[in-house]
């Protein structure tokens, strides 16, 4: 049976390669997306999930929208990193179908309380809407079967301050919450999804599917490539958020470590900084299972291919 499983995404480049991915595999039964601000507004990115949807052919799979605001601190969006629109040199058309009206913050809710153990959440944004869902209504801890987050760099530099990953940053407080919560929790970070470039070579082998999605992942990707050359000297692009929803259905890709992790939320230069407790000094008990390696090749191999395989004949 597939895995049944919840994006809370703020797409976002990434975000929509990891949602074409979970619509390409049989493993993974997608059941929601609540869509949080981060890489671009919150109504850019419900706009760009719908658009995403429609373009697989999955527009039944609901949208809900949830928070524009961090907990704390100001608004932080990423056009350098994203475009725009989020969505980097790819156009899609305005969507034909519109979000449901209720918060992502109570959808979240009602669908994990209506199947507790089985749902799955895959946390690829600010951790705002996950945040007030567990402040709301603190049952969902143990509702949830697990949830997995791509966020945080450890021993690896940081992509939005010197020390602090992008979606740990925007909301350091709503991030505090929800790794402290008491749900089993699988760290996806920098330090094992920057191993993860997706060439040039990789894109010109995707389009050897002609097709509405492998044209989108390669006009999405090229601005993300540019973006990733010009700032940070990759060849390629990093696609965090892909390997992050593979480790729902493929966790052999990667080794891991169960580790005390915390995040900075004291400000300063170190605000927002995930810090995991290798040697234990604070004597802390685990509280996530911290991705550390990863077999880079071998997943982006899945992802191409994945998504060659949904292009000709999409998940229905």
């Amino acid at each position: 049976m597939p895995k049944r499983i919840i994006f809370d995404t703020d797409p976002g480049i990434d975000d929509a390669c990891a949602i074409l991915l979970a619509l390409a595999s049989p493993e993974v039964s997608v059941e929601g997306l609540s869509v949080v601000h981060g890489n671009c507004s919150l109504e850019q990115a419900t706009t760009n999930a719908l658009s995403v949807l429609e373009l697989a052919n999955a527009a039944r799979i609901p949208v809900v929208k949830g928070c524009e605001l961090p907990l704390v601190q100001p608004s932080l969006l990423a056009p350098e990193t994203h475009g725009d629109t989020g969505l980097g040199y790819a156009k899609l058309p305005s969507p034909r179908t519109g979000h449901i009206a209720q918060h992502a913050i109570d959808f979240l809710i009602e669908k994990i309380l209506a199947s507790p153990g089985e749902i799955t959440l895959l946390a690829i944004g600010p951790l705002t809407n996950v945040a007030l869902a567990i402040r709301q209504e603190p049952r969902i801890v143990q509702a949830l079967k697990e949830i997995i987050i791509m966020g945080g760099a450890l021993r690896y530099e940081g992509n939005t301050t010197a020390l602090a990953e992008f979606n740990t940053y925007v909301d350091p407080h709503a991030a505090h919450i929800v790794y402290h919560a008491g749900i089993p929790v699988t760290l996806v970070p920098l330090d094992v999804t920057y191993q993860c470039v997706l060439t040039q070579d990789d894109v010109r082998r995707l389009q050897e599917v002609e097709s509405p999605i492998t044209k989108f992942v390669a006009d999405a990707t090229r601005f993300y490539m540019e973006f990733h050359d010009e700032f940070q000297k990759i060849d390629g692009c990093v696609i965090n958020d892909p390997l992050a929803l593979a480790l729902a259905f493929a966790p052999e890709l990667c080794t891991y470590r169960d580790l005390p992790v915390d995040v900075d939320i004291s400000g300063g230069i170190c605000m927002g900084k995930t810090v995991a407790d290798f040697y234990n000094y604070g004597k802390k008990p685990a509280n996530m299972r911290v991705a550390l390696d990863v077999r880079a090749r071998d997943f982006i191999d899945l992802f191409v291919e994945r998504i060659q395989s949904l292009a000709p004949s999409p998940k229905l």
